[in-house]
């Protein structure tokens, strides 16, 4: 785990009606306890920093909408107060999640991770991530530019968060 103590667990994408409540693009595998009533998070950017640790949104309601969640924080009542907080991401603190099982990682730390083939060839490392409607991309910088690579298992051998190495099937192609 890097230096970051937040995870990204949404994205607030737009207001929605005029009750202040807003459409929230998920990042996160346990919307149901993350975005409970009750639950807190915190806004930041899309690297897990805070913008204002003083400042928790505190859930009132969430529901599933269009892939994602409308939510409604405590103290946004209007649409007004809900389209400041368009584009924001949410957070929350590690310590309040159930950690990574060893096949799986936090987006957040899939950046600067080196990109091998299965038979140990060193292609690129991770430049940035796309949450794309067919899924998870990754966008590697070799030498000869950018690759998308799916983050699926047919495409992905294996995902090693200690060693921060990202295993590619050879067999595909990607990379010639």
């Amino acid at each position: 785990m890097g230096a970051h103590a937040f995870a990204v667990v949404g994205l607030i994408r737009n207001a929605q009606g005029i009750r202040g409540e807003v459409v929230v693009e998920l990042l996160t595998d346990a919307p149901d306890v993350i975005f409970a009533s009750g639950a807190r998070v915190l806004m930041g950017d899309a690297r897990g920093n805070v913008r204002d640790e003083t400042l928790p949104l505190v859930v009132e309601s969430s529901r599933p909408f269009k892939g994602g969640l409308m939510v409604a924080f405590q103290g946004t009542a209007d649409r007004n107060a809900a389209e400041l907080l368009r584009g924001r991401y949410l957070l929350v603190p590690f310590a309040e999640l159930t950690p990574p099982e060893d096949d799986e990682i936090y987006l957040h730390d899939l950046p600067g991770m080196r990109v091998e083939l299965d038979n140990g060839a060193h292609v690129g490392d991770v430049k940035s991530y796309y949450e794309l409607p067919q899924g998870l991309t990754l966008d590697v910088m070799t030498p000869e530019g950018s690759v998308l690579v799916p983050y699926r298992a047919e495409v992905i051998e294996s995902t090693d968060s200690i060693t921060r190495v990202i295993v590619v099937k050879s067999a595909l192609g990607l990379f010639e």
